[in-house]
């Protein structure tokens, strides 16, 4: 399954995954292409096995702060907001919802499945002085140490933890308030300072805190030896922004079946709203750090095929302007592509095939009533080689451009030119070319 890894109408940002038995579960916000407001009024929930990771099952609804057509509100009788990030652990049996819900004290619901639906268990119960973030509990994530206790991280610039009652999972344990368990003062450099988005987890005996910095449009890692810190930067893990539209970023690591993976979101439908489940393939070191990994278009595929259709809306490098949009539920293309645009794909697998000299690239295209050059290059967009370049024209169809044959393993990227000079090439160099909808190779 390609990046993004969810069918083509579903938007899950801030994704929190969790293995459980033999499926792993992706909790988190749901957003609502053409709003012009983060998440929604409800949470849905994602599955796999963890043994065949290219079919995900939509579990359904999960959890509810209105009512719908289906289904009543979960939390009536004090709040009708938005739903925000949330997180799910499982104890002694029951699975836990962790949820912010935007302006209100957050919530915690309770379900006998890792899918849900959750009803409500209880808001947070705590003496006043012993919360941070004013008590709402932006984003929390939420860690069962191996002893059995628990502990809740949460905030908005702002770190804080708080230990939880384990007898009934919502009760704040008086005096187990810590805050800045993450460096946030303004002596941190900004690309380690704590933003938001608290996702815990305990690998190999350290505590490992997954968390948005405030600088750019990162997933930053911290550690510690305790799990009520401190915890200390160590690095960024993934960026949503490196050649591609970013925003905020938000969500955590997983292992399935000896793999670690990051899950982050991307921005589509030049928004910084309509967000979509990404993964990418991470190590661990033996000292414990995680290289950063550039995003791909790979999702858990260790290459693509260059040889099936590709559809365009996997592109992880789109540079210049151009951008992801849904045209419809079953349709998503790159539109506004202008002059010196650049789409990229990472990483397609040709093969080794020495028989042919040259090989065809076919894209679908529509066009925009405007002429252009593609320019196809391979490995790198500013000094890659170039494989070959052809005619992009005015109208709707299929496009064949003849190409040099590749072996092994290569980014691809398409990048446009327009030919014209004169008083009108302002005019021409402004306009969107065309639209790409999916393409090929064809030997």
């Amino acid at each position: 399954m390609a990046n993004p890894i969810l069918p083509l109408w579903e938007y899950i940002p801030d994704g929190e995954p969790r293995v459980f038995g033999d499926r792993v579960y992706i909790y988190g916000s749901h957003d609502r292409a053409a709003c012009s407001e983060f998440c929604d009024f409800k949470l849905k929930v994602w599955s796999a096995s963890v043994d065949n990771l290219n079919e995900w099952v939509c579990h359904g609804h999960s959890f509810h702060t209105r009512d719908d057509h289906d289904h009543k509100s979960d939390t009536a009788e004090w709040t009708d907001r938005e739903l925000y990030a949330p997180d799910v652990i499982e104890k002694d049996g029951k699975y836990y919802l962790y949820a912010y819900i935007v302006g209100s004290k957050g919530c915690v619901g309770v379900s006998d499945k890792p899918e849900g639906p959750f009803k409500l268990h209880s808001r947070y119960k705590y003496t006043p002085g012993n919360e941070g973030d004013d008590g709402i509990y932006n984003d929390s994530g939420v860690l069962v140490d191996d002893d059995g206790r628990v502990y809740i991280y949460y905030g908005f610039t702002e770190s804080y933890m708080n230990e939880i009652n384990p007898e009934n999972m919502y009760e704040i344990i008086d005096g187990s308030l810590k805050a800045h368990v993450i460096d946030d003062t303004d002596n941190a450099p900004e690309e380690q300072r704590f933003f938001e988005a608290s996702s815990p987890r305990k690998i190999n005996g350290k505590y490992y805190m997954i968390y948005s910095p405030r600088k750019g449009s990162r997933l930053a890692y911290a550690i510690s030896d305790s799990p009520t810190g401190p915890f200390e930067y160590k690095g960024y893990i993934v960026d949503n922004s490196v050649d591609f539209p970013g925003g905020n970023n938000h969500g955590s690591v997983c292992c399935i079946n000896g793999q670690w993976y990051i899950f982050y979101h991307r921005m589509t439908n030049n928004s910084i709203m309509s967000r979509r489940a990404c993964v990418e393939k991470i190590n661990i070191l033996s000292d414990g750090t995680i290289p950063p990994v550039e995003m791909t278009s790979l999702g858990f595929e260790n290459a693509l095929s260059p040889y099936k259709e590709t559809p365009a809306e996997i592109a992880c490098v789109l540079k210049g302007g151009c951008f992801i949009t849904e045209i419809d539920l079953l349709r998503r293309t790159i539109t506004n592509i202008k002059d010196k645009n650049i789409i990229g794909y990472k990483y397609f697998d040709f093969g080794n095939d020495f028989s042919t000299n040259t090989m065809e690239l076919c894209l679908k295209i529509k066009g925009a009533g405007s002429k252009s050059k593609l320019h196809i290059l391979i490995d790198n967009y500013e000094n890659g080689e170039e494989i070959g370049c052809g005619e992009i024209g005015t109208s709707d169809g299929i496009y064949r451009i003849r190409v040099k044959n590749v072996n092994g393993r290569h980014a691809v990227f398409f990048k446009t030119e327009v030919d014209i000079e004169g008083w009108t090439a302002p005019y021409f160099k402004e306009k969107c070319l065309f639209e790409l909808d999916s393409f090929v190779f064809i030997k």
